[in-house]
């Protein structure tokens, strides 16, 4: 039996997005083309991280002479996209995510796989001892990726306040900095 591949090569929409209040949002990565959506969970830091080497790639790419890809130095105004989740069914929650850069097609590619726990046991295992895992595989052009990465950047930034004093995130029912002495 073959594990499950959610592969997006065009989608029409590539988004992080959260669920719940900052101090217990949960992140989405969400994939849609046509009536077809996944949403994975990831951390937030892993959010920020993808988001940054997206970043970074089509900030290389631009270096090469004639930037044949096109890359655009900012965001494409007319892909900024600021709207919510569409309804999150989690198909898993992420454990490792690798990011990559398909000059045939001048897309960003991402491969997100599930978080696993894998015993000798496991019904998962192939009969040469490989692990069978669904993924997510999602390749973005440059204008779509830069959009992405920008938009990630700007939730995960909306989380709670970070207190001046400690550095930590501030809660909304108080922090020890700010809490007054009994």
């Amino acid at each position: 039996m073959s594990s499950p591949v959610h592969e997006f090569s065009w989608p029409d929409r590539v988004v992080v997005g959260t669920l719940g209040l900052p101090g217990a949002r949960t992140f989405y990565l969400q994939v849609r083309a046509g009536t077809q959506i996944v949403s994975i969970a990831l951390e937030k830091q892993q959010s920020a991280l993808l988001a940054e080497k997206i970043d970074e790639i089509l900030d290389q790419l631009i270096t090469i002479d004639g930037n044949p890809f096109s890359v655009p130095t900012s965001t494409p105004i007319e892909l900024v996209d600021n709207d919510q989740l569409e309804a999150v069914q989690e198909q898993f929650r992420t454990g490792a995510i690798s990011l990559g850069w398909d000059p045939t097609t001048a897309q960003v590619v991402v491969e997100a796989y599930p978080l696993t726990d894998v015993d000798a046991d496991d019904e998962s295992l192939t009969e040469d001892g490989a692990i069978e895992t669904e993924m997510l595989l999602v390749r973005m052009p440059v204008g779509a990726a830069r959009a992405f990465a920008k938009r990630t950047r700007e939730v995960v930034g909306a989380g709670r306040p970070i207190c001046s004093l400690c550095g930590y995130p501030i809660d909304a029912d108080g922090h020890i900095c700010t809490l007054p002495e009994v």
